[in-house]
């Protein structure tokens, strides 16, 4: 078989590197971060194949440093490296295939090596460089022999070598990417603590079951306290009359894996309170189960507290109102006692005056729940009283200030015409309202009377010239941008308005 033989070198001095010299090999040794594959399994297990494979009892994998080589794995050896001066790998890890030496003792290179004359008696060396991604020589894959092997390995043998020391290689090389990784790991983590620290607010993190496990600087500053790792830690921070709504959120976002967001006073370092908007979102998998949380406290007590202050402003300013409704509807009353020919007006001007008051009290801050089904009880009361003369059935839906007044004044005028001339009028009549929702966009308002006398359909011609016709018709398409229907049944009049949900809320 024949040999593949090596450029011999003068003295025991390896040359200097091709690539680069030690100070900068120096750097991308330190940059694998080899320290931890010291007597690394994976590499051990290619030194025991090489062995195996080569016919040999000693196989090394080694990183040359500036004075010594370090045996990151190692078949057949006890000890975990030799100085660099007696180092076989030296040489073997400057050439680009593999260096074999039959006879050290023929081979003026080595003859005069501690290994080869001393007790070891090294004699036949073969090695596979290992090299940087750089390029850098590191090391060698080695296999050795304590008896001359005149015929070296077989090309069998040679390429097995060659794959094993890839392997090697590849080991390294991973093992040197993972700390990269982890190096920018911990820098972007660095850099995120840097910038959390900065942000005004309070930043917060926990696993899936909701453990904290992070809080920027602002904890520290703002509450002066150490930061919470379980739930319960949080109940100092907080204040007692909010405990039972912050913490019974907490539970069920967790449970659910949902959303939180909540309002609460957080003691601060000077031990007073302010008011804080907790929020915090979950992160899942693809299974959809929650593997973290991310969270942030934001001061909120101004907003609070201007609210507050808001809120007063507005009751006193609606209950102004109220009371200038109350001394409008007493005039009416006053200019229009004793005029019979008055009277009839005086009272559906004194009674929208008073949906229109109903109305007020249903939009204030300190009102009902601004809901379309409050607003239509809150309104039809006063005609219906509770025995039952009304019903209010199905889906109901938000309703803003603005939209309240005109539909107020609808669902008024349908109900004086119906104690004038429908359902109302009569001991038995009774009003069913529906609600429901239409195509997700829509509300729709179903009227409907029974119990009363027949109505009986106005004269095409006459329609619209009732006052209150044309009110209604108004408020509902002008303002309420919706439509309405009408259908004299014989069971009493029904009535379907139509609305746009976005225009029902404003």
């Amino acid at each position: 078989m024949k040999l593949r033989e090596s450029t011999l070198w003068p003295g025991n001095t390896p040359p200097a590197p091709a690539f680069c010299g030690e100070s900068e090999r120096a750097k991308i040794i330190a940059a694998h971060g080899l320290d931890s594959l010291a007597d690394d399994p994976e590499l051990t297990a290619i030194t025991r194949f090489a062995a195996q494979l080569c016919d040999v009892p000693v196989s090394l994998v080694t990183l040359v440093e500036s004075e010594r080589q370090r045996f990151l794995g190692s078949t057949g050896v006890e000890v975990d490296g030799t100085p660099r001066s007696t180092s076989f790998c030296a040489y073997a890890m400057m050439g680009s295939g593999l260096l074999i030496v039959p006879d050290a003792t023929r081979d003026p290179r080595f003859a005069e090596f501690e290994l080869v004359t001393g007790d070891f008696g090294l004699r036949f060396y073969a090695g596979a460089p290992l090299i940087s991604a750089e390029g850098a020589p590191i090391g060698a894959l080695c296999v050795i022999h304590t008896v001359a092997r005149p015929g070296g390995l077989t090309e069998f043998q040679q390429q097995g070598l060659a794959v094993l020391a890839q392997a090697a290689k590849r080991r390294i090389q991973g093992r040197r990417e993972t700390r990269e990784n982890e190096a920018e790991l911990a820098r972007r983590a660095s850099e995120f603590r840097t910038l959390g620290d900065w942000l005004p607010d309070i930043i917060w993190s926990a696993d899936g079951k909701g453990r904290f496990d992070y809080f920027n600087g602002r904890w520290q500053a703002i509450t002066g306290g150490k930061p919470p790792i379980e739930a319960d830690d949080w109940r100092p921070f907080i204040h007692d009359e909010d405990h039972e709504q912050t913490f019974g959120n907490w539970t069920n976002s967790l449970a659910r894996g949902e959303a939180y967001e909540n309002e609460y006073r957080l003691r601060q370092s000077d031990g007073g309170w302010r008011w804080t908007l907790s929020r915090a979102l979950p992160v899942k998998d693809e299974s959809g189960a929650v593997v973290r949380w991310y969270g942030t406290l934001t001061d909120i007590d101004e907003r609070r507290r201007q609210a507050d202050t808001n809120d007063t402003l507005a009751h006193e300013l609606a209950h102004r109102i109220k009371n200038v409704f109350a001394l409008i509807s007493g005039l009416v009353s006053v200019r229009t006692r004793g005029r019979e020919e008055l009277r009839e007006f005086g009272e559906d001007l004194v009674g929208t005056i008073s949906a229109l008051g109903k109305a007020q009290d249903f939009i204030r801050p300190t009102g009902g729940a601004s809901e379309l089904r409050g607003l239509v009880r809150a309104v039809l009361e006063p005609f219906t009283g509770e025995d039952g003369r009304l019903t209010v059935q199905g889906e109901t839906a938000p309703v803003g200030a603005r939209a309240a007044t005109p539909l107020a004044l609808v669902l008024h005028e349908l109900a004086t015409n119906s104690v004038k001339y429908g359902a109302l009028s009569t001991d038995s009549g009774a009003i069913d309202i529906a609600l429901r929702e239409e195509h997700g966009d829509g509300v729709v308002l179903e009227w409907t009377e029974r119990g009363g006398p027949e109505p009986v359909e106005p004269d095409p011609g006459q329609r619209t010239r009732g006052f209150g016709t044309r009110l209604i018709d108004m408020s509902v398409t002008s303002q309420l941008d919706g439509t309405i229907a009408r259908d004299w049944r014989k069971g009493g009049l029904a009535v379907t308005i139509g609305l746009p949900r976005d225009t029902l809320a404003s």
